[in-house]
C-alpha cells in the first residue's frame, strides 16, 4: 500500500528547456517536460520531412525547431536536455556549456521527476524489505556491455512475480521519461498507479549526464569493448559505465561480475575516491564470492546480511528455459539485485524457471531440415557475439552492419574452432572480413534474404545458422528489432518456397 504524504516543488514550470534529439528518449522528455508546464522545444539534425512520425507523438505545447536555427534560441534557455544518442562535443551543447546553460540527459531527467513525483511515499511491504533500505523512490539500475535486457527483464518479472508494481523502462526499449509521464498525467490522482520499483536498463550514453541519479540497487554486469566509435579509449567506455555507482551510498547495494577483470578494476579506481561506499555483493561462475556462486552444477548464494540471508536457497541452472553460460551469469546477477531489493526467494525461483529469453538475444526462430536458426539481432558488439558463440557448434554466422570501432580480430580463435561459414552483410563487410576471412570460409552477401539462402545450400543437418552481426543495424535497418524481425521473415520466407 502505498501513501503520498508531500509532492515537492515542480522545479521545471515556466521554465525554457531545448530538447535535442526526436527518438524515442528525446520524445518522452519533451512530453513530460510539457505536462510539468515547461515551455518546450525540441531539435534535431535529421530534416522535418524524416521525422513526420516522430513529431506526430509530440504534445501540441512542444516546438520542433531545425537543428540550423536551434543556435539562435540558446541564450533565452534555462536547459538542455538530450537524447543518449547524441554526443557532448556537437556545437551546440559546446556553445551551451561556455555560457554555462545546464545540459544533462533523459535518464537524469526522468530521475529527477521521479523522486520529486514520489517524494515522501511509504511501501508498506509487509516486512519483506531491509529495515535501513530507503524507499523514496526505489531505483534499480542495470548496466554492462552484455546481458543487460536479459538480466533487467528477469529482475522486473521477479518483483512482479512476488506481488510489487514496477516500472521497466531505459535503454530496454520505452523511454523512461514516457512511462514516468503517465505517473505525471493519472499518477497524482491516482495512487495505485505508482510503481514500487523502478526498473531500468542504462546504457553508457546515458550515465555520461547524470548529476543527482543514484540507484538504490545498481549492477555492472561486465564491460567489454563497444561504441568505440564514439568513446576515444576503452578507459573512457569504462569510467562511463562505472559512473551508475557515482551517487551511491552505504545504504545502496552494488552487484558486480567478479569474473569480469576490466568491470573490477575501474570499481575498484573509482570506489578508491568514494568517501562513502555501497554495499557489495558479488557473482562468479568461477569463485565462491559474497553473493552468488556456481558450484557443483547449482547457483549458491552467501549474502553478508542476515535479514536478505536466503535459507539453503539454491538453483539449478540446468533446470532454465535459458540456457549458456551468459545466461547463468544473467541469473545470478538478477537474483541477487532481486532478493536485496526484498524479492522472497519462491518468486525468484519460479521466474526462472518459466522465463524463455527476449526476442533477437540468442531467439530460436525455426528448424528447416534439422538446420537451427537463431536470430541474435541484438548482439551488436564483439563480446555479444563471443558469449553467443560459445554455446554452439558447427555455426554458420550471418555478421556485418555499422562498425562502432570494434577489434573484430579478437574473435579469431571463436571462428577458427566453431564457425564453418562467414557470410557479411553491410557497411562493415570488408573491415570484417579483412580481420576474420583467414579462419574459415567467407562470403558478402547483399542482405539477409541471400544470406539465409546461401545458408541452406551451405547446411547440414545439425548446423546452426545464426545472425549474430557484433555490429549496429543503422546502415540498413531502423534498428536491431528491425533486423531482427527482418532475418525471422527471410527465414520464414524460405521455408514457405520448399
Amino acid at each position: 500500500m502505498i501513501k503520498v504524504e508531500q509532492v515537492k516543488k515542480n522545479k521545471f514550470k515556466g521554465k525554457n528547456i531545448l530538447v535535442v534529439g526526436l527518438a524515442r528518449s528525446g520524445t518522452g522528455a519533451a512530453n513530460l517536460l510539457s505536462e510539468l508546464g515547461a515551455r518546450v522545444s525540441i531539435t534535431d539534425r535529421k530534416s522535418p520531412d524524416k521525422l513526420e512520425e516522430q513529431r506526430k507523438q509530440l504534445l501540441p505545447g512542444v516546438k520542433f525547431i531545425d537543428e540550423d536555427k536551434a543556435g539562435g534560441v540558446i541564450d533565452s534557455l534555462d536547459m538542455i536536455v538530450i537524447s543518449p544518442g547524441v554526443p557532448l562535443y556537437v556545437p551546440l551543447l559546446v556553445k551551451a556549456n561556455i555560457k554555462g546553460i545546464p545540459v544533462i540527459g533523459e535518464l537524469e531527467l526522468a530521475y529527477q521527476v521521479g523522486r520529486s513525483v514520489l517524494s515522501g511515499r511509504q511501501l508498506d511491504s509487509g516486512g519483506a524489505l531491509p529495515r535501513n533500505f530507503k524507499l523514496t523512490p526505489v531505483f534499480i539500475g542495470i548496466t554492462g556491455s552484455n546481458g543487460k535486457s536479459t538480466t533487467t527483464t528477469l529482475v522486473d518479472l521477479m518483483l512482479k512475480d512476488a506481488g510489487f508494481k514496477t516500472l521497466l523502462a531505459g535503454n530496454i526499449g520505452n523511454a523512461l521519461t514516457e512511462e514516468i509521464s503517465k505517473i505525471v498525467e493519472t499518477g497524482l490522482k491516482t495512487v495505485s498507479a505508482y510503481p514500487d520499483y523502478f526498473v531500468t536498463e542504462i546504457s553508457s550514453f546515458q550515465l555520461e549526464t547524470i548529476e543527482e541519479f543514484r540507484p538504490n540497487v545498481a549492477a555492472i554486469l561486465n564491460i567489454t569493448p563497444d561504441h568505440l566509435d564514439r568513446y576515444d579509449s576503452m578507459k573512457d567506455y569504462s569510467d562511463a559505465k562505472a559512473r551508475i555507482i557515482e551517487n551511491q551510498t552505504s545504504e545502496d547495494y552494488l552487484v558486480l561480475n567478479a569474473d569480469d577483470p576490466e568491470t573490477m578494476k575501474v570499481v575498484s579506481e573509482k570506489l578508491e575516491d568514494k568517501s562513502e561506499k555501497p554495499k557489495i555483493v558479488y557473482f562468479s561462475r568461477m569463485f565462491e564470492v559474497e553473493g552468488a556462486y556456481l558450484k557443483d552444477g547449482l547457483i549458491r548464494f552467501n549474502l553478508p546480511e542476515s535479514h536478505i540471508q536466503p535459507s539453503d536457497f539454491t538453483l539449478r541452472p540446468s533446470d532454465f528455459k535459458i540456457k549458456g553460460a551468459h545466461n547463468i551469469e544473467n541469473a545470478m546477477a538478477a537474483s541477487l539485485m532481486a532478493i536485496v531489493s526484498g524479492c522472497g526467494t519462491d518468486a525468484v525461483r519460479n521466474v526462472l524457471m518459466d522465463f524463455s529469453g527476449l526476442e533477437h538475444r540468442v531467439e530460436f526462430v525455426d528448424d528447416i531440415n534439422g538446420v537451427r536458426f537463431i536470430n541474435d539481432s541484438k548482439g551488436t558488439n564483439v563480446g555479444a557475439v563471443a558469449k553467443s558463440l560459445a554455446d554452439f557448434e558447427n555455426i554458420i554466422l550471418i555478421m556485418g552492419g555499422l562498425d562502432k570501432g570494434s577489434d573484430f580480430s579478437a574473435l579469431g580463435d571463436l571462428i577458427k574452432s566453431k564457425v564453418k561459414l562467414l557470410l557479411l552483410i553491410g557497411a562493415a563487410a570488408d573491415i570484417i572480413a579483412e580481420a576474420l576471412g583467414s579462419f574459415t570460409e567467407t562470403h558478402r552477401v547483399s542482405g539477409l534474404g541471400e544470406a539465409v539462402a546461401l545458408s541452406m545450400s551451405k547446411a547440414s543437418s545439425g548446423d546452426i545458422v545464426m545472425l549474430s552481426p557484433g555490429c549496429a543495424s543503422f546502415d540498413m535497418y531502423k534498428d536491431f528489432e528491425d533486423r531482427g524481425r527482418k532475418f525471422k521473415e527471410a527465414v520464414r520466407e524460405f521455408k514457405n518456397r520448399k
